[in-house]
């Protein structure tokens, strides 16, 4: 169960991007309704526009010499040096000594469009964790060293890490770290994230520890340009992508039962959605890169909340599936020619 979970997770973090890779995937992941099953639409759509843009990303370009210098500087990483600006990756190893079982503590990446940063010292300490207030303001501050635009970025929400798993002597259970994920928003679009922390996503997230210590960050920000416009899909479109099974649902924290969940879903009566959220995500909705370089096309999906009633108890359930007219389409004629 553990490793199908991982599995499902990284698929999120991808922007589902592996669906063709594992057949019937997305059948897996989705609610198996049956035909008696009435799926009820009362999410309101009078806000969402008529069209997306579909983001196609530009070819990669060396990181500005101020963005790698503040982004060194964060880490607290100067006695390693400044990298030059360049289109080449570099990377700084927990361990020097290339035998050694060592990891990168710090990256940048042109080809992703990534700057990346994990500190060695994860000290477990309770004492003077920044506040909610605290992390917001910094993580801004911080973001505007890396040249982006308030105006670009969605706070999401601040998340917190417990010392569970610590030494036995600090062993409290408490708060030791707080993060916030910045999401980069494109016409006032946010980025979809599997998790809390902007893992899959486009933007900026920060963690501080004990004092307030940067104990990680990630920028992932690459250059992008208009590609096409396409029609918003309708809810009836939306509701046969869920009866075709192509759609996703997303784990609860910590779920164990997941699939059991999935397969108990077939006995709802209703299945009524709530909420109807658009998101972009890198890649295509259920079609796989040719090679691993990032995906070529970032493109909108929807985030979905629904309440499936089995008579004498109901369940929240949240789902993402395409948002695009098109898209949608392109699935069920996919499901229809197996």
């Amino acid at each position: 169960m553990k490793k199908a979970f991982a599995f499902l997770a990284a698929i999120l973090a991808m922007g589902f991007s592996s669906f063709a890779d594992f057949t019937n995937l997305p059948e897996n992941f989705s609610p198996h309704f049956s035909t008696n099953t009435q799926i009820i639409w009362q999410a309101p759509t009078n806000r969402l526009p008529e069209r997306f843009w579909i983001y196609k990303r530009l070819p990669p370009r060396p990181f500005l010499a101020s963005v790698i210098s503040n982004a060194v500087i964060l880490a607290s990483l100067q006695d390693k040096g400044f990298p030059k600006p360049s289109t080449n990756a570099f990377f700084i190893n927990s361990f020097p000594n290339p035998c050694c079982m060592g990891f990168s503590i710090f990256s940048i990446q042109p080809a992703s469009t990534t700057i990346y940063f994990y500190s060695t010292n994860q000290n477990l300490s309770t004492n003077n964790v920044p506040d909610v207030e605290t992390v917001t303001k910094r993580a801004f501050e911080y973001a505007a060293q890396f040249s982006l635009d308030q105006a670009h970025l969605i706070p999401k929400n601040v998340y917190t890490a417990s010392n569970a798993s610590g030494r036995e002597e600090i062993l409290t259970n408490g708060i030791c770290a707080r993060g916030i994920f910045l999401a980069r928003q494109l016409d006032g679009v946010a980025f979809f994230s599997a998790d809390n922390e902007g893992v899959g996503a486009e933007g900026f997230s920060v963690e501080f520890g004990c004092r307030g210590q940067i104990r990680s960050f990630r920028l992932v920000w690459p250059n992008l340009e208009h590609y096409q416009s396409r029609s918003t899909a309708s809810p009836q479109l939306i509701i046969n992508c869920i009866r075709a099974q192509k759609t996703i649902v997303l784990p609860n924290a910590g779920e164990e039962t997941y699939f059991q969940r999935i397969k108990a879903l077939a006995n709802a009566k209703t299945f009524t959605i709530t909420k109807f959220t658009p998101y972009y995500s890198e890649g295509i909705f259920g079609e796989v890169p040719t090679n691993d370089v990032p995906p070529e096309l970032i493109t909108p999906i929807a985030a979905l909340e629904a309440v499936a009633d089995f008579g004498n108890s109901n369940a929240t359930v949240r789902l993402v599936s395409p948002i695009l007219a098109s898209e949608v389409n392109r699935l069920l004629k996919t499901n229809k020619s197996k």
